[in-house]
């Protein structure tokens, strides 16, 4: 089917939008990026590098109700909310909250293994044109848990899992060590993903995609996105702080600020940004053979180009509160529980912004009062996984084409 080439306009260069911009490239379009950072320096810089066909279940299970006076009262916790930010997100809170039945967990990890089940597939032709294939391993990822009651707890995100086709196995301390001889001999259980892997440098990914994408003939532009100027049928121009870009059909994957710019366009979406930290070790004497999850303390440790990251939890505070760096301390603390000769002389600390929906599942939608305009959003914790398909996705859309997934549980008017 010959495709009709388009002028498009992608908001946003982190990984989501980098992604979209390089297929809708190889579908012939004109592709313009912009956003006031250059890419991959938001979110996408810092993340925990995994690459998780599995990572379907959401973050809103059944009885989370129950844990909300935990994450108001411990600030240093795997899921903390700050007091004086209790108010501005109580909306958000209440569907998040809502999210979590039974019936809902279910249809959210049908959607999510559908977008994050072709990852690598999805990266290999870019990945691969951009010189950058070696910084993604399919070489597998472990969960792991210092008991059996805390392996019994996640015993209905195993279920979810098996029913949907991933691939798991079941390991005792024994096997643990013997796939990561490094960790400490604290864990008593595990589940290995074989089919799982990492990105060992997330920010220089997103950058060869982008170098990749403007040898091609690509356009980035360095604006900030204040708003829109409308014309007959939709947006004909980006309002920046660099004067205005004329627009034919547009892509918002601004991350963490893509609700303000949605709503100017007549689609509110209950959009909540889960800070995330990390601490990146350098020089640090130990080297991990994959991408390991630390269950009980919600954080993942990642061997990366640039030493041993870990990474993970949630703070909700907003956009504007500053770091709270004891959070990264605590991450760096549990590292060397978990690794003993972890030398710890060189690190570096990083706080940023998840943009997350309350059922976990992001936007990837026709705008339905645009034609011209697509949604690329809100992916939370699975931004890396669920980047490359989400741009075969919108490069479908924008073609006029079915995509080779359900589009319908990703739509923005779900809310």
């Amino acid at each position: 089917m010959s495709i009709e080439v388009k002028s498009v306009t992608v908001i946003g260069a982190g990984i989501v939008g980098i992604c979209c911009a390089s297929y809708l490239q190889r579908d012939g379009h004109k592709v313009t990026v912009v956003d006031s950072v250059a890419p991959g320096e938001s979110c996408s810089f810092g993340n925990a590098g995994g690459l998780s066909p599995g990572s379907i279940v959401p973050v809103a299970m059944p009885g989370m109700l129950k844990q909300v006076p935990k994450w108001l009262m411990d600030p240093l916790g795997p899921l903390a909310i700050r007091w004086g930010y209790l108010l501005p997100v109580l909306p958000w809170l209440i569907r998040f909250v809502r999210a979590g039945r039974i019936d809902r967990v279910e249809e959210v990890a049908t959607a999510l293994r559908a977008l994050l089940g072709p990852v690598f597939e999805s990266y290999d032709p870019i990945a691969k044109a951009a010189g950058a294939a070696g910084l993604i391993h399919k070489s597998g990822q472990m969960h792991v848990y210092r008991s059996e009651e805390a392996f019994r707890k996640d015993s209905l995100g195993w279920k979810l899992r098996r029913e949907r086709g991933c691939e798991i196995e079941e390991i005792d301390a024994d096997q643990i060590r013997q796939i990561e001889p490094t960790l400490a001999p604290i864990f008593a259980r595990g589940i290995h993903f074989p089919t799982h892997g990492h990105c060992s440098n997330p920010f220089k990914l997103v950058q060869m995609l982008a170098e990749q994408f403007e040898r091609s003939g690509g356009t980035i532009l360095r604006r900030r996105v204040t708003g829109f100027r409308m014309g007959e049928g939709g947006p004909n121009a980006l309002q920046t702080d660099g004067g205005d870009v004329p627009v034919e059909h547009l892509v918002i994957a601004a991350g963490a600020w893509s609700h303000i710019l949605s709503k100017q366009l007549g689609s509110s979406v209950p959009l909540e940004t889960q800070r995330g930290y990390h601490v990146t070790v350098a020089d640090s004497d130990i080297a991990p053979r994959i991408n390991i999850m630390w269950a009980d303390a919600k954080f993942m440790a990642t061997p990366m180009e640039m030493g041993v990251r870990f990474a993970g939890t949630v703070e909700l505070a907003g956009l504007d509160a500053e770091p709270d760096w004891r959070r990264a301390r605590v991450l760096l603390e549990q590292g060397k529980a978990m690794y003993p000769n972890l030398r710890d002389a060189k690190f570096s600390q990083w706080m940023g912004h998840r943009p997350c929906t309350p059922d976990t599942i992001p936007v990837i939608s026709r705008s339905p009062h645009h034609g011209r305009v697509h949604y690329a959003f809100g992916h939370g914790h699975t931004g890396l996984s669920g980047a490359s398909t989400t741009g075969r996705v919108i490069a479908d859309l924008v073609a006029g084409r079915k995509p080779a997934i359900d589009v319908s549980p990703f739509r923005v008017d779900r809310f």
